[in-house]
C-alpha cells in the first residue's frame, strides 16, 4: 500500500518515526449512484485538506490523541468504474488493513461504500453491530434499478446475516423501507430524528455494551442548517452536541473496529462544512483509542 507523506495525510502532522500507526485512512471518493446533489467524489480530499487546520490537542481528553494513535493515509488511487466492483475493491483494501491489525477509517464518497467496507469484519466477528448515523434509512432493495445504490446501503449491509443495525437520526424513508423495518425489528433499531429530545443516552448506548461495532456516519444526519454540503440535506436533524455524546459512550462500552464517514459534497469557499467532518473524524478516532480495552 502506498501512503501519502505524513504532512499531506490526515491531520498533516510532522512525521515522527516513534509513532507506530494504528489507523489507516482510506480516501474513497466513490460517486456512482448519487440521485440529487453531486460532489461526493471530492469529499475525501477536502476532508484531508481541512484536517490540517484541526487543533491536535483535545481539551476534553487533555492530550494530543494522535500521538498515541498514529495515522497513515493512503495515496489516492483509481476507483473501479463499475459500482459493484468498486464496493468489492474497498472490501479487499479493508481486509488487508485489518489483517495487519490496523483500524480503517474510510472517507467517502457516497454511502454505497459501507457494505464493502464492513465485509471483512463480517468474516472476522460472529456478530457486528452498525452504529448508523443518517437522515435516511437506506433500506431500499433497489433504487433507480440499482441494488447497490447509496439508498440501499444499509439493506445491503443486512444481507450479511450476522449484522445488526442501530440507526440514529432517521427522518426520511419510503413506505417499503418502513415495512421492511417493521418486519425486521430484531435486527434493526431506529431512533427517530423527531424524537431526539426524548432520547435516553444510556438506553441507546447500552445496546452496544461489549459488542463489536462499526460506525457508519452519513453527514446528512446533521441538520441542513449546519450541513448543507451533502447530496440529500434534510431539515430536523442533529447537531454536534447530539452526536458526540453517543459516539463517546459507545466507544466506552464497545469494541469499535472501523468506521466510515460519507456523503460530504463540498461547496466551494464554504470550508466550515469540510472542517466539521474533519473534526468529527478526529473525534471518532480519539474516543475509539482512548477507551479501547
Amino acid at each position: 500500500m502506498d501512503y501519502l507523506a505524513q504532512k499531506k495525510g490526515f491531520l498533516g502532522y510532522e512525521a515522527d518515526t516513534k509513532i507506530k500507526n494504528k489507523v489507516v485512512v482510506i480516501p474513497f471518493g466513490l460517486e456512482k449512484s448519487v440521485s440529487y446533489g453531486r460532489g461526493t467524489k471530492n469529499g475525501p480530499k477536502e476532508i484531508i485538506k481541512a484536517s490540517h487546520q484541526v487543533e491536535l490537542f483535545d481539551e476534553e481528553l487533555n492530550k494530543e490523541p494522535y500521538k498515541s494513535i498514529g495515522i497513515k493515509t493512503l495515496k489516492p488511487f483509481p476507483i473501479k468504474k463499475n459500482l459493484k466492483l468498486a464496493i468489492d475493491q474497498l472490501g479487499k483494501i479493508n481486509e488487508k488493513i485489518i489483517s495487519d491489525n490496523k483500524f480503517p477509517l474510510v472517507l467517502g464518497g457516497e454511502h454505497s461504500i459501507t457494505p464493502g467496507s464492513i465485509k471483512p469484519f463480517t468474516k472476522k466477528y460472529k456478530e457486528l453491530i452498525l452504529l448508523h448515523f443518517d437522515a435516511h434509512a437506506d433500506l431500499r432493495e433497489e433504487y433507480n434499478d440499482e441494488k447497490f445504490s447509496h439508498a440501499c446501503a444499509i439493506k445491503r449491509c443486512l444481507d450479511f446475516k450476522n449484522v445488526k443495525v442501530v440507526s440514529i437520526g432517521i427522518r426520511n424513508l419510503s413506505i417499503s423501507e418502513m415495512k421492511f423495518y417493521n418486519n425486521n425489528k430484531k435486527r434493526i433499531k431506529i431512533f427517530w430524528g423527531k424524537d431526539k429530545y426524548k432520547w435516553n443516552l444510556k438506553k441507546i448506548t447500552n445496546m452496544f455494551l461489549n459488542k463489536n461495532v462499526y460506525i457508519t456516519f452519513d453527514v446528512d444526519v446533521f441538520d441542513s442548517s449546519i450541513m448543507p454540503a451533502t447530496g440529500t440535506p434534510e431539515p430536523g436533524g442533529l447537531h454536534w452536541e447530539d452526536v458526540i455524546p453517543i459516539i463517546r459512550d459507545v466507544c466506552k462500552k464497545a469494541n469499535v473496529v472501523g468506521a466510515d464517514i460519507n456523503e460530504l459534497a463540498p461547496i466551494k469557499n464554504f470550508d466550515s462544512y469540510n472542517f466539521l467532518v474533519a473534526k468529527l473524524a478526529y473525534k471518532i478516532l480519539s474516543y475509539t483509542f482512548e477507551f479501547k480495552k
